[in-house]
């Protein structure tokens, strides 16, 4: 009878803990999902936003204007990271994703009520840069939170699985903002009435509801068992961990510029392929924008199929592998590939860029789960957030705003390509520098 009451109350204690375990993963996904469908409407919709909130003299300026808006916000990154990270290690992993969802939401709800240059004046853009700051500031601890919290709470031989979770909700996010803005184009035209008046809008005036809903499943949850297994052992020795970032700066600073180093290339490639790409082949090749937002569209199906894909293949043959591949891949594919796309037929674009977003997959499945076991728990959401958002601050934002840029200077409707490889270069040699803890628990990485 004992044994039978047992078994019993086992079974029931791992029906919650999948229970939790599903409900960790839902608010995780929608709340990367939320950041990155608002990344992809701004990008995908930057030729509109570029008429609402600036003047149209130009289209080339105020184009690059609205790019630059989209890199300074992303300045705020490293702020958030610091006071996200901070909070994270300090007062849980629950309470900074619950409250920075709130601030994040919030802050894109607003972008959709923004009055227009025409309506305001130079108003309208200081609004803008300053909301997306507002956005970026909250939104710089939600990647790291969520892979964070997946990564505590998930099983060890499938840590590469779950974590790939969080990448796949960015690529989704992206995936349906990419889908409105090619049915908007295909329906009412590029340049309507209705798209430059209210359509650009309805993605950023989701983000309100969407966000009550997340910071409702985050309140439903405990802390990850990793983060008060800590707690419990500080308490036990009657001491408090106070001072997350400035442990990690003075014991980790090794591994956080590795760490660094091993972001650079997935945040320019992220940006470059996902979002850069089809403005890309509108306005330097000359190419259809209907056939670039379809093969856009085509190529982030294929890449969250990707992503899964790669955090599973990771967990078997390990995070460091799964990372040099993808850097030297960057290295010998990125020129050929952006050679290739001047062709402007449509099978060969898409084969191209199914096989950049491949590439990238291979970084972008891993690197969640990577950074994850790269830090011991009392500073993991800290060096996570530290060296995630830096390198987004530096590299990532400006990835469009600089390839332009380069294009520009240049003349060479390739440059952009030899700039990606530079910073896979890079990215490789702090790969060849890491150490694998693929295998280990989180509890026994120090």
């Amino acid at each position: 009878m004992a044994s039978s009451d047992t078994m019993v109350a086992s079974s029931a204690t791992a029906e919650e803990e999948h229970a939790t375990l599903r409900r960790v993963a839902v608010s995780s996904f929608l709340g990367n999902f939320i950041e990155w469908f608002d990344y992809a409407s701004y990008s995908y919709f930057a030729t509109v936003i570029a008429l609402v909130f600036f003047p149209a003299s130009n289209p080339t300026v105020a184009l690059m204007e609205t790019f630059a808006v989209f890199a300074l916000s992303f300045l705020m990154r490293p702020v958030g990271a610091f006071f996200w990270g901070h909070m994270g290690d300090k007062k849980g992993r629950k309470w900074a994703l619950a409250t920075s969802i709130l601030l994040m939401t919030g802050a894109t709800f607003c972008i959709g009520l923004l009055p227009t240059f025409a309506t305001v004046g130079l108003l309208a853009p200081a609004l803008l840069l300053l909301l997306r700051m507002v956005q970026s500031f909250s939104a710089s601890g939600e990647y790291a939170g969520a892979a964070t919290f997946l990564a505590e709470y998930a099983p060890a031989n499938h840590r590469g699985l779950y974590c790939s979770l969080v990448p796949a909700s960015t690529a989704t996010g992206l995936l349906v903002g990419s889908t409105l803005a090619t049915l908007m184009f295909v329906s009412f035209g590029h340049d309507s009435a209705f798209v430059t008046e209210w359509g650009w809008r309805i993605p950023f005036l989701l983000a309100g509801p969407l966000g009550i809903i997340t910071h409702y499943i985050r309140t439903r949850v405990s802390d990850s068992p990793v983060y008060q297994e800590m707690q419990d052992k500080l308490e036990a020795k009657g001491e408090t961990d106070d001072t997350p970032i400035k442990l990690l700066f003075t014991k980790y600073w090794k591994p956080l510029l590795v760490s660094f180093g091993a972001c650079m290339l997935n945040a320019v490639g992220f940006y470059a392929v996902l979002t850069y790409l089809p403005n890309y082949l509108q306005d330097t090749i000359g190419y259809d924008a209907g056939a670039s937002s379809l093969i856009t569209t085509i190529c982030l199906v294929a890449y969250i199929a990707f992503i899964f894909l790669s955090g599973r293949v990771s967990d078997r043959f390990g995070r460091k592998k799964m990372l040099i591949i993808a850097s030297i891949g960057f290295i010998v594919f990125t020129v050929p590939a952006f050679m290739l796309m001047g062709s402007q037929n449509f099978w060969i674009i898409l084969v191209v860029e199914l096989v950049m977003c491949l590439l990238l997959t291979i970084n972008d499945g891993t690197l969640s789960s990577y950074l994850s076991e790269t830090f011991p728990t009392e500073v993991r959401y800290s060096g996570f957030a530290v060296s995630f958002n830096f390198a987004n601050a530096i590299f990532g934002g400006s990835a469009s705003f600089i390839s332009i840029a380069l294009i520009e200077a240049t003349g060479n409707a390739i440059a952009p390509a030899w700039y990606m490889v530079a910073i896979s270069v890079i990215a490789l040699i702090a790969m060849c520098l890491t150490h694998d803890n693929s295998r280990k628990k989180l509890t026994d990485i120090q």
